[in-house]
């Protein structure tokens, strides 16, 4: 099963080299292919998930929902990096599949990525920026059995977080259909 997301918030996942697990959310995540399915997220400084799938070669997406708001706010401070935020904000993580750093047990939906590039964002001045851009190929799924209805993924019950802008978000909960309009 494909899960196509687009802009939200998302937790990422990594463990740095003396084994301690990072998570730290992101709003600047986003799926960029299907086939072969890729990932981003960007970083607005070299912070730890970007150091670490770098020199580890893996990461987690983890979505972010509505139920774990708190939790993912906690994981949003600055802290140094022998300190694992999942254990502080009380998170159970369990093991992936196919990637070394765990998942969220209690997000619906994880997605096991092995490091792919790093993209330095030059803007047209073109002065080096501290913005970078991850890409990491997904490798395995993880999708919840409980937000699975007819066959497809109900996301008004998994309530995905998107991050607005400032400290404002919104909650994922009124879902609907469009279909496209042929070409004429």
């Amino acid at each position: 099963m494909e899960y196509r997301s687009r802009n939200g918030a998302s937790a990422v996942t990594t463990i740095n080299p003396a084994g301690v697990v990072n998570l730290a959310p992101y709003s600047f995540f986003n799926i960029i292919s299907t086939k072969p399915q890729f990932v981003m997220f960007s970083s607005s400084s070299r912070k730890h998930s970007q150091r670490n799938a770098e020199m580890s070669g893996e990461f987690v997406f983890n979505l972010a929902t509505y139920d774990l708001r708190t939790e993912m706010n906690v994981t949003g401070s600055d802290h140094g990096e022998e300190i694992s935020e999942a254990e502080l904000a009380g998170l159970r993580m369990v093991p992936c599949r196919k990637v070394k750093p765990p998942r969220v047990e209690r997000s619906p939906i994880a997605l096991e990525c092995i490091y792919n590039k790093t993209v330095e964002l030059i803007p047209s001045s073109g002065k080096k920026s501290v913005n970078s851009l991850i890409v990491g190929e997904v490798v395995n799924v993880h999708i919840d059995d409980d937000v699975i209805v007819d066959g497809n993924i109900d996301m008004a019950r998994i309530r995905p977080i998107a991050r607005l802008g400032y400290m404002d978000y919104s909650v994922v909960d009124t879902i609907f259909t469009m279909h496209r309009v042929p070409a004429q």
